[in-house]
């Protein structure tokens, strides 16, 4: 439980202004939480997660079955977790004084996501923010968008017993996303619907909506929408011993 003392005291330093703006502007905070979210540190220490705990460069996060995690960033931009999701943050750096330093790369290991871009991308280098994926790395130009990792996983065809073809399949809802691979480079605007089958395939054009849903409890939209926290999660943050 010490730990879990440290967190909470660290938590209180912030609130007093104690801890180094410049620190707090290269983290994302989990601001809505149902269900389990892990995260692997650097070191390879393994953290239980819960809502105002702070996530860096070099963190693995994870959600579990059946729970979803929103994590936002200091500049603004949001990532949301579908059930059985890792997401590696390789770097997040922003300070609102250099925007020719931004910096914002992560990888979906597996699962799915929807984000939100924040001022990383926008405001400095437009190559500034990438999500990596199995089969193609995506940029932005400002914008909301999708990413379901169906090759590690696969994902169910709705209506169906069978599986979606494997591939990463990307949705825009506002915006620009830019796929790009061993294939080439291919661009989705908002409205649109994407797949790539691997890395050597050329991102194409899906005629309609894979039927990916993001379907997480009604709590959880409300909180979102409401911004009241409603944590179905563990109410502090844990070390998990081995």
């Amino acid at each position: 439980m010490k730990a879990c003392r440290l967190s909470l005291k660290f938590l209180h330093l912030v609130a007093l202004g104690l801890v180094s703006s410049v620190a707090l502007a290269n983290t994302g905070t989990v601001t809505q939480l149902s269900g389990t979210l892990s995260v692997i540190k650097a070191d390879g220490s393994v953290r239980i997660l819960a809502q105002k705990s702070e996530v860096v460069g070099g963190d693995t996060v994870n959600t579990q079955k059946d729970s979803y995690a929103q994590i936002k960033f200091a500049d603004g931009g949001t990532i949301t977790l579908k059930p059985n999701t890792s997401v590696k943050i390789e770097q997040f750096r922003f300070k609102q004084e250099e925007p020719e330093k931004d910096s914002f790369i992560f990888g979906l290991v597996k699962g799915g996501l929807r984000a939100v871009t924040g001022l990383v991308g926008k405001r400095g280098d437009k190559d500034a923010y990438s999500l990596g994926t199995v089969t193609a790395t995506i940029g932005i130009r400002g914008t909301s968008y999708g990413a379901d990792d169906c090759l590690t996983t696969p994902c169910p065809k709705p209506n169906s017993s069978d599986n979606l073809e494997p591939g990463v399949y990307v949705s825009v809802t506002d915006g620009e996303i830019i796929a790009t691979n061993n294939a080439g480079s291919q661009s989705f605007l908002a409205g649109q619907f994407g797949a790539i089958s691997d890395r050597n395939s050329r991102p194409r054009f899906l005629s309609t909506d894979p039927g990916l849903q993001f379907t997480p409890p009604a709590t959880f939209i409300q909180s979102i929408m409401t911004g009241v926290a409603v944590n179905g999660g563990k109410s502090q943050e844990c070390v998990v011993r081995r």
